[in-house]
């Protein structure tokens, strides 16, 4: 499905010169990345960051045109701030390419992440058709933040192969990855999925795959608690986010997260914990399915939990 609705090609490279600060260039593995969303187009560029060539992949040239945006504008943020060079600016983005073709974008990959939409199905599409564009060594890695990961595995041939990369938004700046074992994941994509993140600059947790692994497992029940607090109108999302802040030292409060990562996102993952769990503890506040009726999603939007109006 994925190899049929992905027909032209639309690389792009940009910029010049190559940084690779954590690698000798030589040296570095392919990686692929499949979505162009905010996750993906994050992954892309942490990826490029430490030193590796990179290609973004979606269905459309305007998909993979916004991530390429959206990497741009990271960086040149990074070099206004001082952070960054121009020239290491340019050797990042010489490090990415950006296409519709799926089979040229995986070719030569040592991993491929998967970064669509939470869906199952979609998934398994997509692992489907990795699974016979790539060659057996090849890791497919998920950045699911909630699904089975055997679950995904089980529409391969190869499912030793398949793991679980979930990161954090934003991925240049979130330190934590979940790498996640399927039941018949290999002990060597294990390691060799651990090493990589390592090198990608991140601290890799390894861990079983159970429903919504760690960090979704606790900030579902955190987020269905500050809607229903304000579906009922005990706390505004203000107060909530202060209590959070200043009462436990988080550098952001609830809603807040929420309104980056995408209301919208967060109901998706609400409801795949709800289905997976059978816990009535997951189930998705109503205020957060009137919020995506409305298109309420957050900073992407201009309108979530708070108002971001557009510069």
């Amino acid at each position: 499905m994925v190899r049929a609705l992905i027909a032209t090609t639309v690389r792009r490279r940009v910029g010049g010169g190559h940084y690779a600060p954590s690698m000798n260039a030589e040296k570095a593995e392919k990686i692929a990345v499949v979505g162009a969303g905010t996750m993906g187009a994050g992954i892309a560029q942490m990826a490029a960051e430490a030193g590796h060539r990179v290609t973004l992949i979606d269905t459309s040239q305007e998909s993979v045109e916004r991530g390429m945006a959206a990497i741009t504008g990271f960086l040149e943020r990074k070099v206004a701030k001082g952070t960054l060079t121009s020239e290491q600016c340019g050797g990042i983005l010489s490090a990415l390419d950006f296409t519709t073709d799926t089979d040229a974008g995986v070719d030569g990959a040592a991993m491929v992440v998967e970064a669509v939409f939470e869906n199952l199905e979609l998934k398994q599409q997509v692992f489907a058709d990795l699974d016979r564009s790539c060659p057996p060594q090849v890791i497919l890695a998920s950045n699911t933040s909630t699904l089975p990961i055997t679950q995904i595995a089980s529409a391969t041939n190869h499912p030793e192969r398949v793991i679980g990369t979930h990161y954090f938004s934003p991925v240049p700046l979130m330190r934590l990855v979940e790498v996640v074992r399927g039941e018949q994941t290999s002990d060597e994509v294990a390691e060799r999925s651990v090493a990589l993140c390592e090198g990608f600059g991140k601290q890799p947790i390894l861990i079983a795959d159970v429903p919504g692994f760690i960090v979704n497992r606790f900030l579902c029940l955190l987020y269905n608690e500050a809607a229903n607090l304000i579906h009922r109108g005990v706390a505004s999302a203000e107060d909530i986010d202060t209590a959070l802040k200043l009462g436990c030292n988080w550098p952001m409060g609830p809603t807040e997260i929420m309104d980056m990562a995408g209301v919208d996102v967060t109901l998706m993952a609400m409801e795949a914990m709800h289905e997976m769990t059978g816990e009535e503890r997951y189930k998705p506040s109503p205020l957060l399915t009137e919020m995506v009726a409305e298109k309420r999603w957050g900073r992407k939007t201009g309108r979530g939990f708070s108002n971001y109006p557009s510069t």
